[in-house]
């Protein structure tokens, strides 16, 4: 709900882009995806930084263009920030990356789909081309959860496509936010057949969605984006890091999950992130799922290679942060209008 009616609001404009890069994946999701973008009020577009809204993990860029109770949604979080100059003008686009394993990691995967590609070389160019934004030096990339793991992802492996990123509560830190959950899991699907397909099959069917199984669907989305199984009898690619009776780890499947572990990438593409013009990353210190201690740790090698970055802890959780935009969302701006 809009703070001050009397602020002027911007526009919000639907496309939807044909994705060839998504057509691989095995989840049997859509390859045509919508992308709404807010232009602020008095502007087409042209010439201004484009932002790139990546939604955590059960949410999709258009749950944050939508009427939010008690709070804004970004569109006019954006416009009530322009309006009182806190924040300079940018377009900002909100991808639907929604999947049928509830969520995403941004990054490509032959089971979940080639979801790098389809934002980097599909998404993109449909944006700057009908609206005349962004383009070299003037992207940047943000998201909270899932959204900031795709954040920091994208800025290590392309920091020659993004000019500025914000990872708010990203994943980071593999062994203490996904090993322990491994048991949650299997306990889960004990509960609905024991077998990756039967808990599938349970979870869909269900009237009412569980938060107990929605969180054990999160970690088989994680096992089909970091560690897919080629075999194409294999539902949707899912398998687990894991013994199925045992609950131990199985070390090749478990390395392929920490090669997509900020924390072991920074190490070998944390020089590219000097190219940026601006990197934030922050975290509450009580989050529930670990991950400031695993943005400590980024901090600390950022520090120690150079790399020039904004820290921040806060006094929340995890949850309910859409609050740390009023810092983002004009840092993100002013670095890139220059």
């Amino acid at each position: 709900m809009r703070q001050d009616p009397s602020l002027p609001a911007g526009q919000v404009h639907t496309l939807y882009i044909d994705s060839q890069a998504l057509a691989c994946n095995r989840l049997g999701d859509p390859t045509r995806r919508r992308v709404d973008v807010y232009v602020p009020h008095g502007h087409d577009g042209s010439g201004l930084p484009l932002l790139v809204d990546l939604a955590g993990f059960t949410g999709s860029g258009l749950g944050h263009v939508n009427w939010k109770n008690f709070g804004e949604n970004i569109p006019e979080r954006a416009d009530r920030l322009i309006a009182t100059g806190v924040m300079k003008p940018a377009v900002i686009a909100f991808p639907d990356c929604f999947t049928r394993l509830g969520g995403n990691q941004y990054v490509n995967s032959p089971a979940m789909g080639m979801w790098e590609d389809f934002l980097i070389k599909e998404m993109l160019p449909g944006i700057e081309n009908k609206f005349g934004c962004g383009g070299t030096g003037k992207r940047a990339v943000f998201g909270k959860s899932s959204g900031g793991y795709g954040a920091i992802m994208h800025a290590l492996w392309h920091p020659d496509v993004w000019a500025g990123a914000v990872c708010h509560s990203g994943d980071m830190g593999f062994e203490l936010m996904f090993a322990t959950d491994f048991a949650h899991t299997l306990r889960r699907m004990a509960k609905h057949g024991g077998t990756i397909a039967s808990f599938i099959e349970a979870f869909e069917a269900s009237p009412k969605v569980s938060g107990d199984d929605l969180h054990a669907l999160m970690t088989l989305a994680m096992a089909a984006t970091y560690d897919p199984d080629p075999d194409p009898d294999v539902l949707m690619g899912i398998r687990l890091p894991v013994t199925m009776d045992t609950c131990e780890l199985i070390p090749e499947r478990w390395a392929e999950w920490m090669k997509f572990d900020p924390l072991e990438i920074v190490d070998t593409h944390g020089e590219g992130l000097k190219q940026l013009k601006a990197l934030m990353i922050d975290c509450g210190d009580i989050d529930q799922y670990n991950l400031v201690y695993g943005a400590r740790r980024m901090t600390r090698k950022l520090t120690a290679m150079g790399v020039a970055h904004r820290y921040e802890e806060f006094p929340d959780t995890h949850s309910s942060i859409d609050y740390r935009m009023d810092v983002s969302l004009p840092y993100l701006a002013e670095a890139l209008s220059d």
